[in-house]
């Protein structure tokens, strides 16, 4: 009995070290970003596209950390001048930047944006264990998190750029984490936040998901929400206020069920507009995909509007006062 009894005292000791040692790992989730480290961006190659050209650099994000970079940037906009923050979705790569320049540079946008962990140039190695490739799920939201405000910082080093027209445009899992990313960073003036989703154990709720894990989903996704928790963006959302953002998610969306999306938004604070659609996932349909960037250029060209009258006002009188 005396035995058993120590048993069961060692696994509860065991069991609260362990609850606690999450605790204190969740509390710090998004602590990495340090504003007081250098950069060290260097550019790697520059060339040029029909309306814009297209900048491949490299900063440093956490420590030891190199984060691959695409800026496209209109060939005749006026400087400094408004840059998009472009977060990407869970699969895609920096590369996908060719593919939507070409629908926000023409309006005189630049628009960034970056290899988020495990994609493109940092990918885990093929032979990376279960276990690795879980804990990079994880980390991947705050690193995605921490190299956005990394970026912000490299940006506000370019006197091309407008410090106070910066905007983010988050796609999928890029709205996940880019809804968390201009919560915690305030030099993002307005946000879109397209197809994303909140409360995890709705967005595990998918058809998608279930499907995946078959008979196990019962017992996986609770632990999944639970271990993920400290990167849901419902409890962040909120602190976007009061800058704009516009929420666009699919009635029919089978990635993220719209439940999820109805909970991030709900979650939001005004000003926030929502906009659904009759539609599955973002990029499933590629004319309608381009319809919901168009519509989510429009939206943040309302936004850059009143800076876009002063510098034409401006330009007017100089002209004035030059003739």
């Amino acid at each position: 009995m005396n035995k058993l009894k120590f048993l069961a005292v060692g696994a509860l000791a065991l069991l609260v070290l362990f609850l606690m040692g999450k605790w204190w790992s969740d509390a710090r989730f998004f602590s990495a970003y340090d504003h007081d480290l250098p950069l060290n961006p260097r550019v790697e190659e520059l060339r040029t596209e029909p309306g814009y050209t297209m900048t491949k650099l490299y900063f440093d994000g956490e420590p030891g950390e190199t984060v691959p970079t695409l800026l496209a940037q209109p060939k005749d906009a006026s400087s400094p001048m408004p840059c998009i923050v472009f977060l990407h979705g869970i699969g895609q790569e920096k590369e996908f930047l060719d593919d939507i320049a070409p629908i926000y540079c023409p309006s005189g946008f630049a628009i960034v944006t970056f290899d988020q962990y495990t994609r493109g140039e940092r990918r885990l190695p093929k032979d990376a264990s279960a276990l690795t490739k879980l804990t990079a799920f994880k980390t991947r939201a705050a690193k995605t998190v921490v190299d956005t405000r990394r970026l912000l910082d490299y940006l506000a080093q370019r006197p091309d750029i407008a410090q106070d027209r910066i905007y983010l445009l988050g796609v999928s899992y890029g709205a996940v984490t880019g809804s968390t990313a201009m919560a915690l960073d305030k030099r993002l003036a307005a946000g879109v936040l397209m197809y994303g989703g909140g409360d995890f154990s709705i967005l595990l709720n998918s058809p998608a998901v279930n499907d995946d894990l078959g008979a196990f989903a019962g017992i996986v996704k609770p632990l999944t929400s639970w271990y993920l928790r400290p990167s849901d963006p419902i409890l962040y959302v909120a602190g976007i206020a009061p800058r704009p953002v516009l929420f666009q998610n699919g009635s029919r969306d089978s990635i993220v069920v719209p439940a999820a999306g109805k909970a991030l938004a709900d979650a939001a604070k005004d000003p926030k507009e929502v906009v659904w659609y009759d539609s599955e996932h973002v990029g499933l349909d590629e004319a309608h995909t381009r319809k919901v960037l168009d519509d989510a250029r429009v939206w943040l060209l309302k936004q850059d509007d009143p800076f876009r009258k002063v510098a034409e006002g401006a330009q007017a009188a100089g002209i004035a006062n030059a003739a």
